[in-house]
């Protein structure tokens, strides 16, 4: 809280410059703890120095004028006048007619302490971690285009609280696109939005019942998630073909799946196990939670279409932003039975906190629009462009490594022999390349033997370094074939 008048011994705030009752002055804020233990000038000229030492006051902001400073502390005009012309006089602050007192440039690093001494820590040369877009290849003028047409539109309610289903706006193109992109059926009534996947995941686990049953391998942050809330997690096996949804133990209620690209592993849930899963859960009444995190990127295959176009009213279908359009944007949705919307709503509550109404505005026109399709059909040809690039180059550095998952999605997976993962990941450090091992993807709780092998994101490195970042793992990757591996 903010304290004004005349105070006695203690801190003293004051909040000075626009807005202040007194003065019409044009500086900045400003909260300074006063410790008066004698002249209340040179307490003043104190705190305004700690204020400079500490960086809150930067080089160059504008100090209230002083008639304003002193209402607001009461203290004697000449108090304050006296004390910015002893910060002048130091070289804190510099004073010119017509453009107020302001602080030095460069005062406050200057008395900054010094940093300790050592090592800045090396960053790797290339990034080949998975799970990131070319964040290069962002739409900017589309997306301005459709954020300033939304804007333009926006009823005024947008403008006030977030209704925690979503704007309707957004819920309507999505069910258009979702059924013609992806064989979604639904109804803009059935969707709700959230801030991406993670966040559709919590509000999943706080209404289900204890038991999933979840693939062998993914990823760890969702592990976390379901872990926080109480699940008991059965980690299915996954090979090749995705998920193994015929053993599905008989306690789960919830079954969480990837069947377009599994993750990491890059498998496609075959027919006959979706098929085996949808019939699980119409048998058991369980639900089946399908994560399509990146179902739009595919090269080599046919589109297809989403598990929940088998069974709405047994699949949660889940999708995002992430990686088709960016992370930043933080937007999501949940296409739900529609027993289960309820139940979602009272678990985000009153008002939605996290996903912005004028980005779902935006959103909504660039789906509208054609934009989205527009991008994803340019991002699949450079994601193919770049996943070709890499299988090349492996294939002629290293004929006996196996590259897998690579039919979709944005990463790829070097499969190793067994006790080869560690090694890999030393030698691919010290060249400089940061990536993932497979075996860091494996559920805790999964049993039978563990997959070795890198886990390589080919799609967010700069196009001027893709090339190279490439041509080193092919070398790591080499001299593990050379070691005996």
């Amino acid at each position: 809280m903010t304290s004004r008048g005349a105070g006695g011994g203690g801190g003293l705030g004051s909040e000075a410059g626009v807005g202040s009752g007194a003065g019409t002055g044009a500086g900045a804020d400003l909260h300074l703890e006063l410790r008066v233990e004698g002249a209340r000038r040179a307490a003043l000229a104190q705190a305004l120095r700690d204020a400079v030492r500490s960086g809150r006051l930067a080089g160059g902001t504008r100090l209230p004028p002083y008639r304003t400073l002193a209402a607001d502390l009461g203290l004697a005009r000449n108090a304050v006048a006296d004390a910015y012309a002893e910060l002048v006089a130091e070289g804190w602050f510099t004073a010119r007619q017509g453009s107020g007192t302001r602080v030095a440039e460069g005062v406050a690093a200057a008395a900054a302490p010094a940093a300790p001494a050592g090592p800045a820590p090396e960053r790797p040369r290339f990034d080949l971690l998975q799970g990131k877009p070319d964040p290069a290849s962002f739409p900017r003028g589309p997306w301005a285009a459709s954020a300033r047409r939304a804007l333009a539109a926006a009823p005024t309610e947008a403008f006030g609280p977030g209704d925690p289903h979503g704007r309707p706006e957004l819920r309507r193109a999505l069910a258009g696109y979702l059924s013609r992109a992806r064989g979604v059926r639904t109804g803009p009534e059935n969707i709700v939005i959230c801030s991406g996947f993670a966040n559709g995941l919590r509000l999943l686990a706080s209404i289900r019942p204890r038991d999933w049953a979840v693939e062998a391998y993914g990823l760890p942050f969702h592990h976390g998630i379901l872990e926080a809330a109480g699940v008991r997690p059965h980690p299915l096996p996954v090979d090749g073909d995705g998920a193994r949804t015929d053993e599905v133990p008989a306690r789960a209620r919830t079954l969480l799946l990837t069947p377009a690209h599994q993750f990491p592993t890059g498998g496609r849930l075959l027919p006959a196990r979706r098929a085996a899963a949808v019939e699980w859960a119409r048998t058991a009444g369980g639900l089946i939670v399908e994560d399509d995190y990146d179902g739009e990127f595919r090269y080599d295959r046919k589109p297809v279409g989403a598990v929940q176009g088998l069974a709405p009213d047994h699949v949660v279908y889940a999708g995002s932003l992430s990686k088709s359009l960016s992370p930043a944007l933080r937007l999501g949705w949940l296409v739900l039975p529609e027993d289960l919307v309820g139940p979602v709503l009272a678990a985000k509550g009153l008002r939605e906190s996290w996903a912005s109404a004028l980005d779902q505005l935006a959103l909504a026109d660039f789906i509208e629009c054609g934009g989205y399709d527009r991008h994803v059909r340019r991002m699949r040809r450079h994601y193919r462009d770049r996943r070709d690039q890499l299988v090349s180059v492996l294939a002629a550095r290293a004929p006996e490594v196996r590259v897998t998952g690579i039919s979709a999605g944005l990463h790829a997976v070097v499969e190793l022999p067994p006790g080869r993962e560690a090694p890999a990941l030393a030698a691919a450090e010290a060249a400089g390349l940061a990536l993932d091992g497979l075996s860091s993807y494996r559920h805790p709780a999964a049993s039978g033997p563990s997959r070795e092998g890198l886990v390589v994101g080919y799609a967010a490195p700069p196009n001027a370094v893709f090339g190279r970042a490439v041509g080193v793992l092919g070398e790591v990757v080499r001299g593990l074939e050379g070691g005996g591996g």
